[in-house]
């Protein structure tokens, strides 16, 4: 148990585990304010036996329990807010931590982790954080704190008393330490359970629509109900497991009341201990239950506050990419890739390339499906680090550029646009946060989207939902353009951007295009003819290798892979129904 409180304490940061540190100082004062009933009830018996009750004595009664209470209440607010404050303090620095970690994680990590795994780490782990561990923390040490101050107190009274509540404590001791042990293997099976339904609530409910589809709403169901079915299963096993052992301490509790009870009775029928400190040890043993139980119940989830900060501090362990770059601009936009080879899970994608792409001209890259044209283009903007060779910007490797200064010159446009649950502004504004709303407007007309922007119910500060799922493929796809010309970066990179539009927005997609890539540097992944045959020179990529390069014209020239590739085009455009 010391062990997981003292790694629960170093995990938070040093200002919200000061405030912790405080809550725990204050909460030995509360103790202390509630150590003053036995007083209180002293001064009132002490009358009663002495048979010289009197309202002086109540009003010193009266006055003493009014400090007690006053003083817990108090005390009591204070604890509570520090306790608040470092939880949920923490818990928001984290969260933040992991977001600016998982920015300079290689993108491989994102492919071998599920989305389920990270939400369940950034949301419901970091509740439990908050809501939760701090709760059972700090609710544990200071039933260890109270029970330590009235342990001093028995000493004062009477040292034979005190050593009876020893006695008690050990045991009730031995069996939190045997409950402790029980979770350790029932701990991960319920952090799992939470992880697996995360996963699978998210996958039922990003892929309804192919479930509808294809009719597969049973096989869907069973999935996301065998994951609900787990994680009711693994808070039953939890239950079960700490169930037993609560119970034992609590008769551990009671029995010890008991015993301090006879103890003090004898103790005054053999004259050894007075008629007062006897009462007043009797009223004091229930105290005893109090914190006792208390620490008993909070300690049997203590487990999970372990199981909570090693998730959070494997994902902050996780190695990131050497970002400790220098902050610096380029001094031309020339792409360079020189031996360049890369790997992912021992199957290799890109295989020894060299390629320069010139400042200010455009560069295409076609090939087969799985050749390794995205993973090229990743590879650029340094999403991944290269095997082997090296990438240059500007004739620098873009290793020696801080992350930020290197990100600061490219721009991006995917086939995949996700747009964020935010105003329509913002999302363009996502690329430079701090732009006017002129030059918002302005990028906008320029990605050919102000017109239907300003069609929508609240123009600009119209809200879309997660993903931009209440807009067409094309109007994402210039939202997306608008962000990229805002930013207004020098190199471009367009995945496919054109690839899955209707007929209806491909005019107006073309003409965004244009506008954001003028005079840039462009690197283009593209199916369609029009836009190959433009560009300064073709990549042609198959099994990770460069299998053909040139101009459209030399290319054509050529029995090769980008022959047969505009040959099938054509063929495609031509095709029609009898």
């Amino acid at each position: 148990m010391f062990r997981t409180l003292k790694k629960f304490f170093d995990f938070c940061d040093r200002e919200n585990r000061s405030k912790l540190y405080l809550a725990l100082v204050l909460g030995i004062f509360k103790a202390m304010f509630s150590m003053l009933r036995i007083p209180a009830a002293g001064v009132v018996l002490q009358g009663i036996l002495e048979n010289n009750m009197t309202m002086k004595n109540v009003w010193i009664s009266l006055s003493i329990m009014g400090v007690s209470v006053l003083g817990q209440v108090l005390v009591g607010l204070k604890t509570t807010m520090l306790q608040c404050e470092g939880g949920y303090n923490t818990c928001s620095a984290k969260r933040v931590e992991i977001a600016e970690h998982l920015r300079y994680l290689p993108m491989g990590y994102f492919n071998a982790n599920s989305l389920g795994q990270i939400t369940n780490i950034t949301t419901n782990t970091m509740e439990q954080l908050a809501d939760v561990a701090t709760l059972v923390v700090m609710m544990t040490t200071q039933g260890i704190v109270t029970t330590a101050v009235i342990f001093l107190c028995f000493l004062f009274f009477d040292w034979r008393i005190a050593l009876i509540l020893l006695f008690g404590i050990l045991v009730f001791s031995f069996f939190n330490t045997m409950m402790q042990k029980a979770t350790i293997p029932v701990a991960p099976r319920k952090a799992r359970a939470d992880e697996s339904l995360v996963s699978a609530v998210i996958e039922y409910v990003q892929g309804i629509a192919e479930v509808k589809n294809y009719n597969l709403t049973d096989k869907s169901a069973k999935k996301l109900e065998a994951a609900i079915t787990e994680k009711q299963a693994s808070d039953t096993k939890m239950e079960y497991t700490v169930i037993p052992f609560m119970c034992l301490q609590g008769i551990t509790t009671k029995l010890t009341g008991v015993l301090i009870t006879i103890a003090a009775v004898c103790f005054y029928l053999n004259g050894s201990l007075s008629l007062l400190y006897a009462i007043l040890l009797v009223i004091s043993s229930f105290m005893v239950y109090e914190s006792l139980d208390l620490m008993g119940g909070f300690s049997a989830l203590i487990r999970n506050v372990d199981i909570i900060v090693e998730q959070v501090n494997k994902v902050l362990s996780l190695p990131p990419m050497d970002i400790e770059g220098k902050d610096m601009k380029p001094e031309s936009m020339d792409i360079e890739l020189k031996n360049v080879s890369f790997a992912y899970e021992n199957k290799k994608i890109i295989d020894d390339i060299s390629v320069k792409i010139p400042e200010n001209t455009t560069t295409a890259i076609v090939g087969p499906s799985g050749g390794g044209k995205t993973t090229l283009a990743n590879l650029m903007a340094r999403f991944w680090d290269a095997d082997e060779g090296e990438v240059l910007l500007g004739g620098r490797n873009v290793r020696e550029y801080s992350f930020d200064s290197l990100m600061r010159n490219f721009s991006f446009v995917f086939q995949r646009v996700y747009l964020f649950e935010d105003t329509i502004a913002n999302n363009i504004r996502f690329g430079e946060p701090d732009a006017s709303m002129e030059r918002v407007v302005d990028a906008a007309k320029k990605a050919r989207c102000h017109d239907f922007i300003m069609s929508l119910p609240d123009g600009y500060e119209t809200r879309i939902g997660e993903g931009g799922a209440s807009l067409s493929g094309g109007e994402k796809q210039r939202i997306s353009i608008a962000r990229a010309i805002l930013k207004d970066a020098p190199v471009i990179i367009l995945d496919e951007a054109t690839a899955n539009v209707d007929p209806e927005n491909e005019a107006e997609l073309s003409k965004a295009v244009e506008e954001l890539t003028r005079d840039k540097t462009i690197f283009m992944i593209a199916h369609r003819l029009k836009t190959v045959r433009k560009a300064d020179q073709i990549l042609v990529i198959e099994n990770g290798r460069i299998a053909q390069q040139g101009t459209h014209d030399s290319l054509m020239r050529e029995d090769g892979i980008y022959r047969r590739f505009v040959s099938e085009r054509q063929e495609a455009v031509s095709w029609k129904i009898a």
